[in-house]
């Protein structure tokens, strides 16, 4: 993994995504390395010749930007952290950006929203805790760790996520799962997995490029990748979870209901 620490010009940035007004990315790059990672297409803005996974650049003046950037804000909006990285990467326990970030944020009382792949977040509870409005979401995409092995060979278990929303959870705090993109994986068994941990679902699938059907064909899972099983598998979610009565939002589909 090659790291390295850079000075950015902005931190806190505008975005055209629902429900959020602003985004901050503490870092370029991520160290999970999922092999379907929509955001590999920063790569080309980098400079690097490492593979997407295997570079990261961090943004050690976030903190400090933050600051100023907020001071110069006429008016509060939903922050994401993060659009294009884990805000909760490994070298997050190291540079703590992410944590001084939401500090700020804290002060301000800026609703957040919060998206990650690691207990890592279970870090900053007690700042969580302390925000009127906040959600804080784990991206769960299969019920099976040999599929997640597969796909995100360099991030938490499937398991180690669903602890971490049970213990946000347990909290009160807000919590989602993220099953986006959605990997191979039996809808049942992962319903009853998030049961009791979970106050909203969001469901999302990708245009996958050549890249990652490849990595499908070398699993022998081609089948996941037809249209059939996403509009079955979706919907099967959705009318399970609303069962439960958690509501779901399917983001690639809006006819599946």
């Amino acid at each position: 993994m090659k790291v390295r620490e850079i000075f950015s010009k902005t931190i806190l940035g505008k975005t055209a995504i629902p429900g959020f007004d602003y985004c901050i990315n503490p870092y370029v790059g991520c160290g999970h390395g999922c092999r379907y990672c929509y955001a590999s297409f920063m790569k080309r803005f980098t400079g690097h010749l490492e593979p997407w996974g295997e570079f990261v650049d961090v943004k050690v003046n976030a903190p400090r930007l933050l600051e100023k950037e907020l001071k110069r804000l006429k008016t509060h909006g939903t922050v994401s952290m993060s659009t294009v990285t884990d805000p909760y990467q490994p070298l997050e326990r190291t540079y703590r950006l992410t944590r001084g970030c939401l500090e700020l944020l804290l002060n301000e009382q800026f609703p957040v929203n919060l998206l990650t792949r690691s207990p890592l977040c279970l870090r900053d509870i007690d700042l969580l805790k302390q925000f009127r409005k906040i959600e804080a979401g784990l991206s769960i995409t299969t019920h099976d760790e040999s599929v997640r092995r597969i796909f995100e060979p360099h991030s938490p278990s499937i398991q180690s996520r669903i602890e971490t929303l049970k213990a946000i959870h347990k909290e009160k705090i807000g919590t989602y799962a993220f099953i986006g993109p959605m990997l191979p994986l039996d809808p049942k068994r992962l319903v009853r997995m998030l049961e009791g941990c979970v106050d909203e679902v969001l469901i999302d699938r990708m245009n996958y490029t050549n890249r990652v059907k490849a990595v499908y064909r070398r699993a022998h899972l081609e089948e996941y990748l037809e249209e059939d099983y996403f509009r079955i598998a979706g919907m099967e979610l959705k009318e399970s979870f609303q069962k439960k009565g958690i509501p779901v939002t399917i983001i690639f589909q809006e006819e599946v209901s």
